[in-house]
């Protein structure tokens, strides 16, 4: 009976031990496994910790700082390929501007209207077409005028001219000797001289079967204004000459700017052809006359500018006109290549250094067509991008150009 009660009771005290020892075990292990996780083999957590914070100022102290998200990295060669150019910006004169509009026409004298010599039938001597070259006294025209009933004039005024050449030939070997007396020999010479100059004055063509044509001057073709086989009468326009040397752009001013008439010193202009502003002053050009009224039917008043033809404006044409009047003295102004908008609002990209741009909003104020003057935004010395701000602007906005972060 003691014997039986023994056994339960030992067995529950070896279960005990080795309980306590196999739980001894588990709590070591797993503070083994957790100095593992929170630091490196013998290394306090806290001491790992510092060792991060020193590793991480020490990385800052490098220069290893955050991004900045307002710049813009483009590579010299880069910039180059896309064509970006840049000004320094620095104080500078700016006029006044009065923008209308206005109509470029040939200057006085630069343009002239072939005509008719004679009664005849139209003959083109050439492949003409208007915008087509002439040379100085070049045959545009052949008039023929043998089979028209009143009879071929050039006809008769060669046969006039011949016969008194040939009477005053004779003449002439005739008074030397006194067989004719002077005054005889004076008529028949004024016969001749009237008979050859109303001849040539018909311009006879190489063949003698018509009237020929000629171009004034050396230029243009500008408008032709019959066709080959017409009927024309003496003085009828045949076709005009321009030279396009010279232009006039003929500015139209309203009567609410009749008080800064004398104020007016240039002008530049654009036409729908062509985007660019030109100066009258970088085309040799000057004031010509400014309208003391305006016409009845019109409200506005003429100010006229004079200028040379390089050869790329078309006399004709209309143009927006920015009339300068006398401005500031010191403005900033920036081209108006320079300016992008957004949303109403404008903004200039600014070059910081070789490869690094930043988007700069500013405030515009008058423009003159080439120019726009800065209100606020812009100081003297900043450099900005006056050509390929557009791709600038691309760049900045589709983030394929990483940020300036400074990393080496």
């Amino acid at each position: 009976m003691k014997k039986s009660a023994l056994v339960p009771g030992l067995c529950s005290m070896l279960l005990l031990l080795w309980s306590c020892g196999d739980g001894s075990h588990n709590h070591s292990t797993h503070h083994e496994s957790l100095a593992t996780e929170t630091g490196h083999e013998g290394e306090d957590p806290h001491d790992h910790e510092a060792a991060h914070g020193d590793e991480e100022r020490h990385g800052n102290e490098e220069g290893h700082r955050p991004a900045h998200s307002d710049e813009i990295i483009i590579s010299p060669e880069k910039a180059e390929a896309i064509g970006i150019m840049t000004e320094t910006v620095q104080p500078a004169p700016f006029a006044g501007v009065i923008r209308t509009g206005g109509q470029i026409l040939p200057a006085q004298g630069d343009e002239r209207t072939v005509a008719a010599t004679s009664d005849g039938i139209i003959s083109f001597t050439g492949t003409w077409a208007e915008g087509a070259r002439v040379g100085k006294g070049e045959p545009i025209f052949s008039i023929l005028s043998g089979n028209i009933q009143d009879g071929d004039r050039i006809g008769r005024a060669r046969v006039a001219y011949e016969t008194a050449k040939a009477e005053y030939e004779r003449a002439s070997g005739l008074v030397g000797s006194k067989i004719i007396p002077m005054k005889e020999f004076l008529t028949i010479k004024e016969n001749y001289e009237n008979a050859r100059m109303s001849y040539e004055a018909l311009k006879p063509n190489a063949d003698g079967t018509g009237a020929s044509v000629e171009a004034p001057f050396e230029g243009f073709i500008k408008s032709i204004f019959v066709k080959d086989g017409d009927f024309v009468t003496l003085g009828t326009p045949l076709a005009s000459v321009t030279q396009n040397r010279r232009l006039v752009l003929k500015a139209d001013l309203s009567q609410r700017h009749y008080g800064m008439l004398h104020e007016i010193t240039s002008a530049n202009f654009s036409t729908q052809y062509s985007d660019k502003a030109v100066s009258i002053s970088s085309l040799g050009g000057r004031l010509l006359s400014v309208g003391k009224g305006s016409a009845d039917s019109s409200y506005y008043i003429p100010v006229t500018f004079e200028f040379d033809n390089r050869g790329s404006i078309v006399p004709g044409s209309f143009a927006q006109v920015w009339l300068l009047t006398s401005g500031k003295k010191n403005a900033i102004s920036v081209p108006v290549s320079a300016l992008t908008e957004e949303q109403g609002a404008y903004f200039v990209y600014l070059k910081l250094d070789e490869s690094c741009y930043r988007k700069q909003e500013v405030r515009p104020g008058e423009s003159n067509g080439a120019r726009t003057e800065i209100l606020s935004g812009l100081k003297p010395g900043d450099e900005v991008v006056t050509e390929g701000a557009y791709n600038v602007k691309l760049a900045s906005a589709s983030n394929v150009i990483p940020a300036h972060t400074h990393n080496h």
